[in-house]
């Protein structure tokens, strides 16, 4: 912003003396505008010395995609989008046949074991018992009895999610690759950390008779961000940044006029 062209000082009126008409020393004075000495850049100094910058949902030193700022009076709306407790995507690669200290292939060797014997049939009748489990908390935590008419209404708009504090929720889970020892989940859930998701890998490797560790952690969308909205480090300049906000304005103000009314 300091960079960015200034804005023209301010003009005032002020009487300043000039020759007179007739000569002879004769000195009158004359109504003209100068520019204001406080706006000048050598006394003002910079323009934007104060900021307020706002972090959403975090994302660990291991974990990568969309991460959300909210920029001055966008603190607010970024508020405003937590109450909403809106779905995260992630993708999350695994590899079968290691277990480590913290559940990512970087982490300390505990254990080798095989995965010969895994299939991606397996794989997936694990993954729908995770997301059944999940579906049964979902409804738990969100307060609705699913026989009303509320419920329903709910249900066709997407909404039924808890609207307060909860364990993590998996909303959805299913496999996008899977070639062994390797494979590749997509992920929807909802109050989760990006270890816990490090730690689900781990589990689906023991309930597999085998082990697996987390590859990677890449969060593919945020609410009503995706990716797609999200500006490389490249492109980290004024003009990108005031584009961005501009381009995600209409889908904020739609989600929260949708969930908060």
């Amino acid at each position: 912003l300091n960079a960015a062209p200034g804005r023209a000082p301010r003009q005032r009126v002020r009487f300043l003396p000039a020759p007179g008409p007739g000569g002879g020393g004769a000195v009158e004075l004359v109504a003209a505008r100068v520019p204001v000495l406080a706006d000048h850049p050598l006394v003002r100094g910079p323009l934007f010395r104060k900021l307020k910058i706002g972090a959403g949902h975090r994302l660990d030193v291991k974990a990568s995609g969309v991460f959300v700022l909210g920029i001055g009076h966008g603190n607010k709306l970024l508020t405003d989008l937590y109450n909403c407790h809106l779905t995260k995507v992630y993708t999350v690669g695994g590899l079968f046949g290691k277990a480590t200290d913290d559940f990512s292939d970087t982490g300390n060797l505990v254990e080798k074991t095989t995965f010969d014997h895994i299939t991606r049939e397996k794989l997936e009748r694990i993954l729908a018992v995770i997301q059944g489990t999940n579906q049964k908390a979902l409804l738990m935590y969100s307060n609705i009895d699913m026989k009303t008419q509320e419920a329903y209404e709910l249900a066709v708009k997407g909404l039924i999610r808890p609207m307060g504090k909860s364990p993590p929720i998996i909303t959805a889970v299913r496999c996008l690759q899977f070639a062994l020892p390797e494979f590749q989940l997509e992920i929807h859930c909802l109050h989760e950390t990006q270890q816990y998701l490090r730690k689900m890998v781990h589990e689906i490797g023991l309930e597999l008779k085998s082990s697996a560790v987390c590859t990677q952690v890449r969060r593919i969308r945020d609410g009503v961000f995706t990716v797609d909205d999200a500006l490389p480090r490249t492109q980290w300049n004024l003009q990108s940044i005031q584009q961005a906000i501009q381009n995600c304005q209409l889908k904020v103000e739609t989600e929260l006029e949708k969930t908060l009314g």
